[in-house]
């Protein structure tokens, strides 16, 4: 229990000053390289707790999609500048150091929290109603949501179903003065619709209708 609560804190420290780092950084990329961080420690401290689901849903969805997103959407924003500096002969990125120092946290965390729920569970047994029973925290979820609220995980998935769709509507428009592509006319076009074989006599040239 004495190494669970110094790692829980620990984790829990980096969290909090990742979090501070995200808003209080003037660089961008920084700003995105802390948010995967906090992200990363949030998820550990989940595991430690006994909610693995929890953990590997923030890893999959907030780091796997949202926070990478980010990262790209940031990094092409920054095209304009990494192309000058790449000009101006400053080939050495700035981005590199932080970048190794939060990949070394995040890397230690991982392996703190993995190995150790892997091969020494008595370090992040914390004596709650999950570990004492054989049924996992997934599991357990699972049959909640799909048994007691199976109408409500269904009515939700059926209101993102309708905002896709009206997404879909109001982006989907008919513009004047736009060539659209037809993709049945250039399954069913003909040999002879798309080859046509001029005769051209010598020392003329052909003329191209518009």
């Amino acid at each position: 229990m004495i190494a669970h609560a110094i790692f829980f804190y620990t984790f829990s420290l980096i969290a909090v000053v990742s979090a501070i780092m995200v808003t209080a950084s003037k660089n961008t990329v920084h700003s995105v390289f802390f948010l995967i961080l906090d992200f990363i420690s949030i998820s550990c401290l989940f595991i430690m707790i006994g909610a693995e689901f929890l953990g590997m849903i923030m890893l999959i969805v907030y780091v796997g999609a949202v926070a990478v997103l980010f990262l790209f959407v940031v990094m092409m924003l920054n095209v304009a500048q990494q192309k000058n500096q790449w000009f101006a002969g400053q080939q050495s990125s700035k981005h590199i150091p932080v970048g190794l120092i939060i990949s070394t946290l995040i890397f230690v965390e991982v392996i703190i929290v993995i190995g150790g729920w892997k091969y020494k569970p008595e370090i992040f047994d914390i004596n709650n109603s999950f570990a004492q029973t054989s049924i996992s925290n997934t599991h357990s979820l699972g049959q909640i949501l799909y048994t007691d609220y199976i109408h409500v995980f269904q009515i939700s998935g059926m209101i993102l179903l309708v905002a896709m769709v009206g997404a879909i509507v109001l982006t989907f428009r008919q513009r004047s003065g736009v060539k659209r592509q037809s993709y049945i006319k250039q399954i069913s076009r003909e040999r002879a619709d798309g080859v046509e074989v001029l005769e051209v006599q010598s020392n003329k040239g052909v003329k191209v209708d518009d």
